[in-house]
C-alpha cells in the first residue's frame, strides 16, 4: 500500500497535519502526535467526500515547516518546498475535482441541517446561515490568490467556475501557489461542512 505523504505545520500553540495529495484531508492537534491522530481519524470522513480513489497508506511524514499566528488562529497557512512543483495536467485535475467534490459535500450537509445549531459548553458558536455566509465570502476573498477577482453578489456557482477556471490555468504568477490553493481551500471548506455536521441537531 502506497504511503500517504503528509506535512506537519507546527505553530506555538498547535499543529496542523496535511495530505499533499488530497486537498482538504488536514487536521489540527495540539502537539504533533494528536494532529497525526486526528488526521488518521478522518480517513473515513473524507473518504465519504471523495468516494472513489481514496485509499490512504501508512502517514509518511515529508517535513516540518513553521507555523504563524494563521495556525495558531486556526488555519493552515505555511508553504513549504513542495510547493515549488505544483500539480499539472491530469493531477490538477483530479485535484481540483478533490475540491469540488468538497463543495459538494459542503452543500449536502447544509442542504439537509436546520437554521438552528448545537452551540458550545458557553453558548459560542454561529448558526448555519451565518457558516455559509462567512465561506462563500472567504472564497470569493481567496479567488484573487489564484488569480482571479469576483464582483460582490455573483451567484455562488458561477463564482465556483470562476475559482475553477483559475486553478485550471495553473497561472505560476498567483500570490498563493496551486498546490497550496487548493490544499486550503479544500481544508477551509470541508472543516466548515463537518462543523455543521458535528453541530446539526
Amino acid at each position: 500500500m502506497t504511503a500517504s505523504r503528509v506535512y506537519l505545520e507546527e505553530g506555538a500553540k498547535s499543529v496542523f497535519a496535511v495530505a499533499l495529495d488530497w486537498p482538504g484531508w488536514c487536521r489540527r492537534g495540539r502537539t504533533v502526535d494528536d494532529a497525526l491522530d486526528a488526521l488518521d481519524a478522518y480517513r473515513h470522513r473524507y473518504l465519504s467526500v471523495v468516494r472513489a480513489g481514496f485509499a490512504p497508506g501508512p502517514l509518511e511524514v515529508m517535513g516540518t515547516v513553521a507555523g504563524n499566528r494563521t495556525t495558531d488562529f486556526g488555519a493552515p497557512d505555511a508553504r513549504g518546498p513542495w510547493d515549488d512543483e505544483p500539480p499539472a495536467g491530469a493531477e490538477l485535475v483530479r485535484q481540483v475535482g478533490l475540491l469540488r467534490s468538497a463543495w459538494d459535500a459542503f452543500d449536502a450537509v447544509v442542504a439537509t441541517s436546520s437554521e438552528s445549531l448545537r452551540k458550545g459548553p458557553r453558548g459560542g458558536g454561529r448558526e448555519r446561515d451565518a457558516i455559509i455566509d462567512h465561506v462563500r465570502e472567504a472564497e470569493r476573498a481567496y479567488a484573487p490568490k489564484v488569480g482571479v477577482r469576483v464582483p460582490p453578489r455573483t451567484p455562488w456557482p458561477e463564482q465556483r467556475d470562476l475559482v475553477v477556471d483559475a486553478l485550471l490555468a495553473g497561472r505560476a504568477d498567483t500570490p498563493w501557489p496551486l498546490g497550496y490553493a487548493l490544499r486550503r481551500m479544500a481544508w477551509h471548506v470541508l472543516d466548515h461542512a463537518w462543523e455543521i455536521e458535528d453541530k446539526r441537531d
